[in-house]
């Protein structure tokens, strides 16, 4: 470990912090979001180095994460399948001891969740979950972030982050689609930040509450028909049919989601208000409509580029703690 990191934390699912840092995290996303569109120079982390191991290919995560920590003056190295090969080449811990005594913090983006554990059990440094097959808390905390920014209080900069966090109790979330590791991380956000996730999925690819790991079931319900999961929503968010790994399988998919694609009709239930969200990449006419995708109440181009500054903020916590 090094010195000045005894209190080292990893962000592997979004339960690894508590309420109160992600209040903290959205009052220096809002600070250091206004600082990048003001074109404020901010170096904190000029001498720091992030390394990105990525198993699962990606194009935002690869953007958000490199640009973020080169606006933030440090470097970054970046690892493909063919260059780590965690657990193949070498075991994922010796991989972890090694990659950890030459950076100062580290984000993996793979397959199974074991693998990011493993790595951070062995790791002298941060270790960020860039997306598993189980959990995408960078995700979620971006959506959470833009949700705040947009229905939190009237300007984001400048309001406690106690506010902010504020701001999500007692909405629902609408999660129509599959019971992947977006509707998990959803289900763990609910349950630290006071909201209700409403989740519709088809038969035989319901969410598994012990993946999830969520201990108050009160924090989600479950609807058959994915329109009565938008009734009433202030937020309708969804994800491709097909996640990575499981191509196999899409044309089953295709089949068995086909009443599930966001439509005007979900939209119309939920609260006049109500935003939509996607992780992207999208598929127009699979999970979602061109109509709603592209339409007002669609904020994913907001919630693609506060992944950069929610991570920034995530960064300098993980290596600074908290400043001021």
């Amino acid at each position: 470990m090094k010195p000045g990191m005894s209190l080292m934390k990893h962000y592997l699912q979004f339960k690894d912090l508590r309420a109160e840092e992600y209040a903290y995290l959205f009052e220096r996303t809002a600070l250091i979001k206004t600082r990048f569109k003001n074109y404020e120079k901010y170096t904190p982390l000029i001498d720091r180095t992030l390394a990105m191991i990525f198993e699962k290919a990606s194009t935002r995560t690869r953007v958000s994460f490199e640009a973020g920590m080169y606006q933030l003056g440090g470097s970054v190295v970046h690892l493909t399948t063919g260059d780590s090969q965690l657990g193949r080449s070498e075991p994922i811990e010796d991989s972890a001891r090694v990659i950890s005594r030459m950076v100062d913090i580290v984000m993996i983006r793979t397959y199974e969740q074991d693998k990011l554990r493993r790595f951070a059990a062995h790791s002298r440094v941060p270790v960020i979950n860039g997306l598993t097959n189980e959990y995408h808390p960078c995700q979620i905390l971006a959506d959470l972030y833009t949700y705040v920014e947009h229905r939190g209080p009237k300007s984001a900069l400048g309001t406690t982050g106690q506010a902010l966090v504020d701001s999500l109790k007692g909405k629902v979330v609408a999660w129509v689609g599959d019971g992947n590791n977006m509707a998990n991380t959803w289900l763990q956000a609910a349950e630290i930040l006071g909201f209700t996730v409403h989740v519709s999925t088809p038969g035989g690819y319901e969410i598994n509450p012990e993946v999830a790991g969520v201990s108050d079931a009160g924090c989600w319900k479950v609807f058959a028909d994915p329109v009565e999961a938008c009734r009433g929503a202030d937020l309708v968010t969804t994800d491709v049919w097909t996640s990575m790994g499981y191509e196999a399988e899409n044309e089953a998919r295709k089949q068995a989601f086909a009443d599930w694609c966001v439509d005007a009709e979900m939209m119309a239930v939920a609260k006049p208000d109500a935003l939509f969200m996607h992780c992207l990449p999208a598929h127009r006419g699979e999970e979602v409509t061109a109509e709603v995708i592209d339409g007002p109440q669609s904020v994913v181009w907001d919630e693609a580029e506060n992944r950069m500054h929610v991570q920034k903020a995530l960064m300098e916590y993980l290596l600074l703690g908290r400043i001021g």
